[in-house]
């Protein structure tokens, strides 16, 4: 099992934005040195608590100050944005990034973001647009001849080359075949990783799931995949997202998230944007469950991965037996003051976590040598 991170990032609105930004880029930097894998970048246009507007410039960023982490794009809002200019963005950030570059694409998911762009979210406008730019910008990646395109949401031209100037469309990814795509999953059989393994793509599972309804968005991997006879699904590709903090002592790591930034966003942000979405549910490993009951103390116990170096190894070892196995666990990034307090948790689970895991294997790949 492999190791990497997600940052929303997760923050209260009225701090330094500029000092958080660039702690942002620190903690990726970190990440590289600690052999994280992969780390990913979110987008929003209109969430004070995830305040990141154009993820390829963080990606960017960081690539210029790291030499192995792979970065991705978590995600593009494609509904939003004129598929000819991602195409041609995420082709240049691909080529600064030397083939390090993942390709995260979503259709979003704020009201006030939807609003912003008048689309119809209510009548699935996001999700239709998010399909059209796709295979719009795969287009362009891949085909030598000019072609038209007629959709319902962006026509264009690729203009006839003038090779005495010359002029043409010159700029196609680093990565061949082109960088590889990912989708995340966020309501049980979610629609979006059916999407995923109807195409072959990389599948992610948001972090608010437990477990039996995790194994819900494997089954819909799976079921994409069948329905357009692609091979079953690798375990290795699934990525799933949590909360983890390692500290030196149970006691030490749980009152640093429960009297910390993960807590805080935790009550003060994130239960308040599943409760007005009405889904709440994905916490509730029991249907039944009252919503009262999911305290931040019982999200602690119970759906994040929080302890000493063994607890949390031992927690992940199970999280990784109820759901069949997985490739990669994301931790989801906070900004602690002082930033080393977060390093720190970085550095145990890098140094005494993740190598007591290594033994876990997915079965459709190969065990390393001993």
């Amino acid at each position: 099992m492999k190791y990497g991170m997600f940052a929303m990032p997760l923050r209260p609105p009225g701090g330094d934005v500029t000092k958080e930004y660039h702690q942002d880029i620190e903690t990726f930097v970190m990440g590289d040195k600690l052999g994280y894998t992969e780390g990913w970048m979110g987008e929003h246009y209109t969430i004070p608590w995830e305040p990141i507007p154009a993820t390829d410039l963080f990606a960017a960023s960081v690539f210029a100050r790291t030499e192995n982490i792979r970065i991705g794009t978590g995600i593009v809002l494609l509904p939003m944005q004129d598929p000819r200019q991602v195409a041609l963005r995420i082709a240049y950030l691909d080529h600064l990034s030397k083939c390090r570059l993942n390709f995260g694409i979503g259709a979003g998911g704020a009201p006030t973001d939807f609003h912003f762009w008048d689309i119809d979210y209510k009548e699935g406008e996001h999700r239709a647009r998010m399909r059209e730019s796709i295979e719009v910008i795969k287009r362009l990646w891949t085909e030598d001849e000019p072609f038209e395109h007629n959709g319902e949401f962006w026509q264009f031209k690729v203009p006839e080359p003038m090779p005495q100037v010359p002029l043409y469309h010159h700029i196609r990814p680093y990565q061949a075949p082109p960088p590889p795509i990912a989708v995340s999953g966020l309501h049980k059989s979610s629609e979006s990783l059916l999407t995923a393994g109807a195409n072959g793509w990389i599948p992610m599972s948001i972090n608010y799931l437990p477990a039996v309804n995790l194994n819900t968005h494997w089954d819909a991997v799976c079921e994409g995949a069948k329905s357009t006879g692609r091979p079953t699904p690798k375990r290795s590709e699934w990525r799933i997202a949590r909360e983890i903090f390692v500290g030196k002592t149970d006691q030490e790591a749980r009152d640093q998230v429960l009297n910390g930034p993960i807590g805080n966003a935790y009550t003060n942000y994130m239960f308040n944007v599943l409760k007005s979405l009405g889904a709440t549910d994905l916490y509730k490993g029991d249907p039944d469950m009252p919503d009262e009951a999911l305290t931040a103390e019982y999200v602690c116990d119970n759906i994040w991965v929080v302890g000493s170096p063994d607890t949390v190894a031992e927690k992940l070892s199970k999280l990784y037996d109820d759901v069949g196995g997985f490739g990669t666990v994301l931790q989801i990034q906070y900004t602690y003051e002082p930033q080393q307090i977060w390093f720190d948790n970085m550095e145990l689970l890098a140094k005494e976590v993740m190598p007591a895991l290594a033994h876990l294997v997915p079965e459709d790949e190969p065990a390393a040598a001993a």
